[in-house]
Protein backbone atom coordinates (compact mmCIF):
# COMPACT_ATOMS: atom_id res chain seq x y z
CA UNK A 1 0.00 0.00 0.00
CA UNK A 2 1.56 3.34 -1.02
CA UNK A 3 2.02 6.10 1.55
CA UNK A 4 -0.60 8.43 0.09
CA UNK A 5 0.19 11.34 2.41
CA UNK A 6 3.83 11.20 1.36
CA UNK A 7 2.80 11.10 -2.29
CA UNK A 8 0.40 14.04 -1.90
CA UNK A 9 3.17 16.04 -0.23
CA UNK A 10 5.56 15.13 -3.05
CA UNK A 11 3.06 16.30 -5.67
CA UNK A 12 2.78 19.60 -3.82
CA UNK A 13 6.58 19.89 -3.71
CA UNK A 14 6.74 19.26 -7.45
CA UNK A 15 4.18 22.01 -8.02
CA UNK A 16 6.33 24.40 -5.99
CA UNK A 17 9.36 23.37 -8.06
CA UNK A 18 7.42 24.11 -11.25
CA UNK A 19 6.50 27.62 -10.11
CA UNK A 20 10.06 28.40 -9.02
CA UNK A 21 11.49 27.06 -12.29
CA UNK A 22 9.13 29.07 -14.45
CA UNK A 23 9.68 32.31 -12.54
CA UNK A 24 13.44 31.87 -12.83
CA UNK A 25 13.19 31.05 -16.54
CA UNK A 26 10.78 33.85 -17.36
CA UNK A 27 9.14 31.66 -19.98
CA UNK A 28 7.36 28.34 -20.30
CA UNK A 29 4.02 26.65 -19.67
CA UNK A 30 2.27 26.73 -16.30
CA UNK A 31 -1.22 25.21 -16.35
CA UNK A 32 -0.36 21.74 -17.65
CA UNK A 33 2.63 21.03 -15.39
CA UNK A 34 0.63 22.00 -12.28
CA UNK A 35 -2.31 19.89 -13.42
CA UNK A 36 -0.20 16.78 -14.06
CA UNK A 37 1.87 16.81 -10.85
CA UNK A 38 -0.21 14.05 -9.25
CA UNK A 39 0.12 11.81 -12.31
CA UNK A 40 3.90 12.21 -12.46
CA UNK A 41 4.16 11.62 -8.72
CA UNK A 42 2.17 8.40 -9.02
CA UNK A 43 4.42 7.22 -11.83
CA UNK A 44 7.87 8.08 -10.51
CA UNK A 45 7.26 7.32 -6.85
CA UNK A 46 5.13 4.16 -7.10
CA UNK A 47 4.19 2.75 -10.50
CA UNK A 48 7.35 2.69 -12.59
CA UNK A 49 9.91 -0.06 -12.61
CA UNK A 50 12.98 2.22 -12.85
CA UNK A 51 16.36 2.92 -11.30
CA UNK A 52 17.55 6.57 -11.19
CA UNK A 53 21.10 5.34 -10.54
CA UNK A 54 20.97 3.27 -13.73
CA UNK A 55 18.81 5.29 -16.16
CA UNK A 56 19.55 2.94 -19.08
CA UNK A 57 18.77 -0.24 -17.12
CA UNK A 58 17.54 -2.80 -19.66
CA UNK A 59 14.50 -3.85 -17.63
CA UNK A 60 13.20 -0.32 -16.99
CA UNK A 61 9.76 0.93 -17.91
CA UNK A 62 9.88 3.62 -20.58
CA UNK A 63 8.28 7.05 -20.16
CA UNK A 64 7.45 9.13 -23.22
CA UNK A 65 6.25 12.71 -22.83
CA UNK A 66 4.31 13.53 -25.97
CA UNK A 67 3.08 16.97 -24.86
CA UNK A 68 6.63 18.15 -24.32
CA UNK A 69 5.67 21.69 -23.32
CA UNK A 70 4.73 20.42 -19.84
CA UNK A 71 8.31 19.25 -19.29
CA UNK A 72 8.85 21.28 -16.07
CA UNK A 73 6.79 18.67 -14.22
CA UNK A 74 8.83 15.86 -15.80
CA UNK A 75 12.10 17.55 -14.87
CA UNK A 76 10.94 18.12 -11.30
CA UNK A 77 9.83 14.48 -10.95
CA UNK A 78 13.15 13.24 -12.33
CA UNK A 79 15.16 15.47 -9.98
CA UNK A 80 13.07 14.61 -6.92
CA UNK A 81 13.42 10.88 -7.64
CA UNK A 82 17.20 11.15 -7.96
CA UNK A 83 18.10 11.33 -11.66
CA UNK A 84 20.02 14.61 -11.26
CA UNK A 85 20.60 17.33 -8.65
CA UNK A 86 17.59 19.45 -7.68
CA UNK A 87 19.60 22.67 -7.99
CA UNK A 88 19.78 22.12 -11.75
CA UNK A 89 16.03 22.72 -12.03
CA UNK A 90 16.69 26.46 -11.83
CA UNK A 91 18.51 26.34 -15.17
CA UNK A 92 15.28 25.64 -17.09
CA UNK A 93 15.31 27.20 -20.58
CA UNK A 94 18.62 29.00 -20.04
CA UNK A 95 21.36 28.99 -22.68
CA UNK A 96 23.49 25.89 -22.31
CA UNK A 97 21.05 24.20 -19.93
CA UNK A 98 20.28 20.51 -20.12
CA UNK A 99 16.68 21.42 -19.24
CA UNK A 100 15.43 22.60 -22.60
CA UNK A 101 11.99 24.03 -23.25
CA UNK A 102 10.99 20.65 -24.67
CA UNK A 103 12.70 17.39 -23.63
CA UNK A 104 15.66 16.33 -25.75
CA UNK A 105 16.84 12.72 -25.74
CA UNK A 106 20.39 12.49 -24.50
CA UNK A 107 20.39 15.82 -22.69
CA UNK A 108 19.31 14.40 -19.32
CA UNK A 109 19.19 10.94 -17.73
CA UNK A 110 15.65 9.57 -17.82
CA UNK A 111 14.64 11.34 -21.06
CA UNK A 112 13.71 8.61 -23.55
CA UNK A 113 12.53 10.66 -26.54
CA UNK A 114 12.71 14.14 -28.01
CA UNK A 115 9.37 15.91 -28.11
CA UNK A 116 8.10 19.21 -29.40
CA UNK A 117 5.80 18.69 -32.38
CA UNK A 118 2.52 17.56 -30.84
CA UNK A 119 0.86 14.29 -31.76
CA UNK A 120 3.96 12.11 -32.09
CA UNK A 121 4.18 10.51 -28.64
CA UNK A 122 1.69 7.68 -29.08
CA UNK A 123 3.39 6.79 -32.37
CA UNK A 124 6.74 6.65 -30.56
CA UNK A 125 5.18 4.51 -27.84
CA UNK A 126 3.75 2.09 -30.40
CA UNK A 127 7.17 1.68 -32.01
CA UNK A 128 8.88 1.04 -28.67
CA UNK A 129 6.17 -1.32 -27.44
CA UNK A 130 6.21 -3.32 -30.68
CA UNK A 131 10.00 -3.67 -30.51
CA UNK A 132 9.76 -4.87 -26.90
CA UNK A 133 7.12 -7.43 -27.89
CA UNK A 134 9.31 -8.67 -30.74
CA UNK A 135 12.19 -9.08 -28.29
CA UNK A 136 9.85 -10.87 -25.85
CA UNK A 137 10.62 -8.32 -23.12
CA UNK A 138 8.27 -7.40 -20.30
CA UNK A 139 9.06 -3.69 -20.04
CA UNK A 140 6.06 -1.37 -20.11
CA UNK A 141 5.80 1.85 -22.11
CA UNK A 142 4.03 4.76 -20.44
CA UNK A 143 3.11 7.66 -22.69
CA UNK A 144 1.84 11.01 -21.41
CA UNK A 145 -0.34 12.83 -23.91
CA UNK A 146 -2.58 15.88 -23.99
CA UNK A 147 -6.18 16.22 -25.05
CA UNK A 148 -5.42 19.14 -27.39
CA UNK A 149 -2.89 17.13 -29.40
CA UNK A 150 -5.67 14.71 -30.26
CA UNK A 151 -6.54 17.28 -32.91
CA UNK A 152 -3.56 15.78 -34.77
CA UNK A 153 -4.36 13.07 -37.30
CA UNK A 154 -1.19 11.05 -36.76
CA UNK A 155 -2.29 10.44 -33.16
CA UNK A 156 -5.22 8.42 -34.44
CA UNK A 157 -3.07 6.44 -36.87
CA UNK A 158 -1.05 5.23 -33.89
CA UNK A 159 -4.19 4.54 -31.90
CA UNK A 160 -5.34 2.28 -34.75
CA UNK A 161 -2.04 0.43 -34.96
CA UNK A 162 -1.58 -0.47 -31.26
CA UNK A 163 -4.45 -3.00 -30.99
CA UNK A 164 -3.53 -4.59 -34.33
CA UNK A 165 -0.31 -5.77 -32.70
CA UNK A 166 -1.95 -6.45 -29.31
CA UNK A 167 0.33 -3.96 -27.57
CA UNK A 168 -0.94 -4.42 -24.04
CA UNK A 169 2.46 -3.19 -22.82
CA UNK A 170 1.38 0.40 -23.56
CA UNK A 171 -0.24 2.52 -20.86
CA UNK A 172 -1.24 5.98 -22.09
CA UNK A 173 -2.30 8.74 -19.72
CA UNK A 174 -4.11 11.72 -21.16
CA UNK A 175 -4.08 15.12 -19.49
CA UNK A 176 -7.79 15.70 -19.99
CA UNK A 177 -7.80 19.29 -18.73
CA UNK A 178 -10.20 20.58 -21.42
CA UNK A 179 -7.97 23.49 -22.47
CA UNK A 180 -5.42 24.22 -25.17
CA UNK A 181 -3.56 27.34 -26.19
CA UNK A 182 -6.50 28.88 -28.09
CA UNK A 183 -9.27 28.08 -25.61
CA UNK A 184 -11.47 25.20 -24.49
CA UNK A 185 -10.87 21.96 -26.37
CA UNK A 186 -14.54 21.46 -27.10
CA UNK A 187 -14.71 24.94 -28.66
CA UNK A 188 -11.52 24.59 -30.73
CA UNK A 189 -12.23 21.08 -32.08
CA UNK A 190 -14.61 18.87 -30.14
CA UNK A 191 -13.06 15.62 -28.89
CA UNK A 192 -15.92 13.96 -27.08
CA UNK A 193 -16.92 11.20 -26.62
CA UNK A 194 -13.27 10.33 -25.99
CA UNK A 195 -13.82 7.16 -23.95
CA UNK A 196 -16.16 5.69 -26.55
CA UNK A 197 -13.76 6.64 -29.33
CA UNK A 198 -10.85 4.83 -27.73
CA UNK A 199 -13.01 1.80 -26.97
CA UNK A 200 -14.21 1.74 -30.58
CA UNK A 201 -10.54 1.66 -31.63
CA UNK A 202 -10.21 -1.47 -29.43
CA UNK A 203 -8.36 0.09 -26.50
CA UNK A 204 -9.12 -0.56 -22.85
CA UNK A 205 -10.09 2.90 -21.63
CA UNK A 206 -11.15 4.36 -18.30
CA UNK A 207 -11.65 7.78 -16.76
CA UNK A 208 -9.99 8.67 -13.45
CA UNK A 209 -9.67 11.72 -11.25
CA UNK A 210 -6.24 13.01 -12.26
CA UNK A 211 -5.64 14.29 -8.74
CA UNK A 212 -6.45 11.03 -6.95
CA UNK A 213 -3.04 9.39 -6.72
CA UNK A 214 -4.43 6.12 -5.40
CA UNK A 215 -6.84 5.88 -8.35
CA UNK A 216 -4.05 6.70 -10.82
CA UNK A 217 -1.82 3.97 -9.39
CA UNK A 218 -4.64 1.42 -9.53
CA UNK A 219 -5.45 2.32 -13.14
CA UNK A 220 -1.80 2.11 -14.22
CA UNK A 221 -1.40 -1.35 -12.71
CA UNK A 222 -4.59 -2.83 -14.13
CA UNK A 223 -3.94 -5.86 -16.30
CA UNK A 224 -5.39 -5.96 -19.79
CA UNK A 225 -5.02 -7.79 -23.08
CA UNK A 226 -5.35 -4.47 -24.89
CA UNK A 227 -3.42 -1.20 -24.96
CA UNK A 228 -4.63 1.04 -22.14
CA UNK A 229 -5.73 4.66 -22.19
CA UNK A 230 -6.36 6.41 -18.87
CA UNK A 231 -8.26 9.66 -19.27
CA UNK A 232 -7.03 11.74 -16.33
CA UNK A 233 -9.55 14.47 -15.59
CA UNK A 234 -7.31 17.27 -14.34
CA UNK A 235 -7.64 20.90 -13.33
CA UNK A 236 -5.16 23.05 -15.27
CA UNK A 237 -3.21 25.18 -12.81
CA UNK A 238 -4.16 22.85 -9.94
CA UNK A 239 -3.33 24.22 -6.49
CA UNK A 240 -3.09 27.86 -7.56
CA UNK A 241 -6.60 29.28 -7.49
CA UNK A 242 -6.00 32.27 -9.75
CA UNK A 243 -4.65 29.95 -12.45
CA UNK A 244 -7.08 27.04 -12.22
CA UNK A 245 -9.18 26.25 -15.31
CA UNK A 246 -7.94 29.31 -17.21
CA UNK A 247 -6.58 28.57 -20.66
CA UNK A 248 -4.64 31.84 -20.57
CA UNK A 249 -2.13 30.06 -18.28
CA UNK A 250 -1.52 27.29 -20.80
CA UNK A 251 1.54 28.93 -22.31
CA UNK A 252 2.79 31.69 -20.01
CA UNK A 253 4.89 31.74 -16.84
CA UNK A 254 4.06 33.62 -13.63
CA UNK A 255 5.76 36.92 -12.95
CA UNK A 256 7.91 37.11 -9.80
CA UNK A 257 4.98 38.59 -7.86
CA UNK A 258 2.54 36.00 -9.22
CA UNK A 259 5.09 33.34 -8.35
CA UNK A 260 5.26 34.49 -4.72
CA UNK A 261 1.46 34.46 -4.55
CA UNK A 262 1.31 30.98 -6.10
CA UNK A 263 3.88 29.57 -3.66
CA UNK A 264 1.91 30.96 -0.71
CA UNK A 265 -1.23 29.23 -1.98
CA UNK A 266 0.65 25.96 -2.39
CA UNK A 267 1.99 26.26 1.16
CA UNK A 268 -1.60 26.55 2.36
CA UNK A 269 -2.47 23.42 0.40
CA UNK A 270 0.52 21.66 1.96
CA UNK A 271 -0.60 22.61 5.46
CA UNK A 272 -3.93 20.86 4.86
CA UNK A 273 -2.37 17.59 3.69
Amino acid sequence: MPDLKHLDLMANTIRQDVIEMLVEAGSGHTAGPLGMADVFTALYFDVLNHNPRKPMWNDRDYVILSNGHICPVLYAALARSGYFAKRELMTLRKLGSRLQGHPHRGSLPGIETTSGPLGSGISQAVGMALALKMDKKKNRVFVLTSDGEHDEGNTWEAVLLAPKHKLNNIVALMDRNHIQIDGRTEDVLGLEPLKKKYESFNWDCEVVNGHDIKAIIKACNKKSKKPRMILCETVPGKGVKFMEKKYEWHGKPPSPEEGKKALKLLEKVRARL
